[in-house]
């Protein structure tokens, strides 16, 4: 009765096993702000989700220089540019199509906040940066490209 029960166990985390991780990498691809100023790029690093900026609408500034993280609170990060800037950060899968534990960098203001996202059914992504608890934050809707 045991082996029976072991095999079952067994067998259904070979079949489940390949479905869950394919949901949580449903994450991964790239995608545009709520403002379509920018073009996140979400990849899988060992067990953890991060993203970086890999275009910006507005990438140069009008001497034609590329926009630099200038507001970066580490005086030696405030030389790289923004695009191939790391904006979401360790975020990992929790099921039912929800990622949290995470951060998300704002670099107008140079602040990292508090993060979790969560696949919408029309394949949209909710990202949601807070201060302390969720219920103090702000939501952007993210599409994909």
């Amino acid at each position: 009765m045991r082996q029976l029960l072991f095999g079952l166990i067994i067998g259904w985390l070979v079949i489940a096993g390949p479905a869950v991780a394919s949901e949580a990498d449903a994450v991964i691809g790239e995608w545009y702000t709520q403002d379509n100023k920018a073009l996140v790029q979400i990849y899988k690093q060992g067990d953890v989700y991060n993203g970086k900026i890999v275009w910006l609408k507005e990438a140069k500034n009008e001497d034609g220089s590329d926009k630099l993280d200038t507001n970066n609170p580490d005086e030696a990060r405030r030389g790289q540019p923004i695009v191939g800037l790391n904006l979401v950060n360790g975020f990992n899968y929790k099921g039912s199509n929800k990622w949290a534990n995470g951060t998300i960098y704002d670099p107008d203001n140079g602040k990292t906040y508090k993060c979790k996202m969560s696949l919408n059914d029309d394949g949209t992504l909710k990202v949601r940066g807070f201060i302390g608890v969720s219920l103090i934050g702000r939501t952007q809707v993210w599409t994909r490209k």
